[in-house]
């Protein structure tokens, strides 16, 4: 089949080109399959041979993806797993793109704690939401991909092998619009996980996003009460929140004992919700959180 329309995506680099030494099939791409690479960097792909025809990588500074181009887009790439019988995968009219990040939220999780800098598919920041939908856009205007998308994004592990939203070869047969690796039959893989895909077509589709909500400007300390404060930072900083108490009215030995112990303790919401109560209900606030304190440490 022959190809039509514009095969290069408009600034995508082609340092990494795999299309001479693996021609792949001609078709014409009308579905698009998203994969995370789960990694940091653009992958070697075994030299091409299980490369996608796309990957984006993300730059934290700019805050924008760095497109890589590997094969033309109505050319078939490798990225899939195809057996014997079944379906045909790479060469059923799907252009492959991969994103460079993790959608597992145990990688996301060591990552984090080692500082290292990442896309995490079901918290992607708007800015790499935005250079999807582009992308996503260009395809349906100058390849007919439809911007729809009839399958569930199932977060991963639970994506992961034979799955409820892994399709039947029917269903792949006649699938077109947007869909991940974990929807395509004779492949196990899980990702992209959780990908955002209502918000990725609604950006393509011209929807706005939502304006940023300005960040509260912190209550000057001489001008509240601790409650006041307490309600400000939020269950996220507790840790500021009992300093801010020592350093007022909770000057209470008994009391600042008390926090130090529970400093070396998670707070439950249930636990924070009756403390907080408790300030607001009593005008004798040290002793009324104290009191609580003892309570909850008792448990």
């Amino acid at each position: 089949m022959a190809k039509s329309g514009p095969q290069r995506y408009p600034g995508a680099s082609t340092t990494y080109w795999y299309g001479s030494k693996y021609p792949g099939s001609a078709m014409e791409s009308n579905v698009v399959v998203w994969h995370t690479t789960e990694g940091t960097s653009v992958p070697t792909y075994d030299g091409g041979s299980s490369a996608p025809n796309f990957t984006a990588m993300p730059d934290f500074t700019a805050k924008r993806l760095v497109w890589y181009q590997h094969f033309d887009f109505d050319v078939s790439s490798r990225a899939l797993v195809n057996r014997a019988g079944g379906v045909q995968t790479n060469t059923l009219n799907v252009v492959q793109v991969e994103i460079v990040g993790t959608c597992d939220p145990a990688t996301h999780a060591a990552w984090q704690k080692a500082g290292r800098q990442h896309l995490y598919t079901p918290e992607l920041p708007d800015w790499a939401i935005r250079d999807l939908a582009a992308f996503a856009k260009w395809a349906h205007e100058h390849h007919g991909v439809p911007l729809t998308s009839g399958v569930t994004f199932k977060a991963y592990p639970s994506s992961y092998g034979n799955s409820s939203v892994r399709m039947s070869y029917t269903a792949w047969n006649g699938y077109r619009g947007h869909c991940g690796h974990q929807h395509v039959p004779e492949n196990d893989h899980g990702d992209p996980g959780l990908l955002p895909m209502a918000a990725i077509l609604a950006r393509a589709k011209g929807a706005t996003p939502a304006p940023a909500k300005p960040a509260p400007t912190p209550p000057k300390e001489d001008d509240v009460t601790p409650y006041e404060l307490w309600a400000y930072k939020g269950k996220g900083e507790k840790r500021d929140a009992y300093a801010y108490l020592r350093s007022t009215e909770a000057k209470v030995d008994a009391l600042a004992d008390k926090v130090d112990a529970l400093e070396q303790r998670p707070l439950t919401d249930d636990q924070v919700a009756k403390i907080a109560a408790a300030v607001a209900a009593h005008p004798a606030l040290a002793q009324a959180i104290a009191d609580t304190l003892a309570t909850r440490l008792k448990d």
